[in-house]
């Protein structure tokens, strides 16, 4: 079944695709079915500028055990 969970928040940064770097503005996150992950649901993460078109994306799918993970790490980095 479909979670139909998204979210989009605005960023400042920059990400590496197949022509090179490229400023990204926007993550957009969802908690659904993967595209290519072996996964019944995963968290999905774009991150893109829509401005510069498709080819400005980075996407991330990683299970919600990963995403925890990751969200303690990031915090745990931030606070040293």
């Amino acid at each position: 079944m479909c979670t139909m969970i998204a979210e989009k928040v605005k960023i400042d940064g920059c990400g590496k695709g197949t022509s090179g770097w490229f400023d990204v503005n926007q993550a957009n996150v969802s908690y659904d079915h993967p595209f290519n992950a072996p996964l019944e649901h995963a968290l999905n993460i774009d991150f893109v500028n829509e401005a510069l078109g498709p080819g400005a994306r980075v996407a991330v799918e990683i299970s919600a055990e990963a995403a925890r993970a990751l969200v303690a790490t990031i915090e745990a980095v931030l606070a040293e």
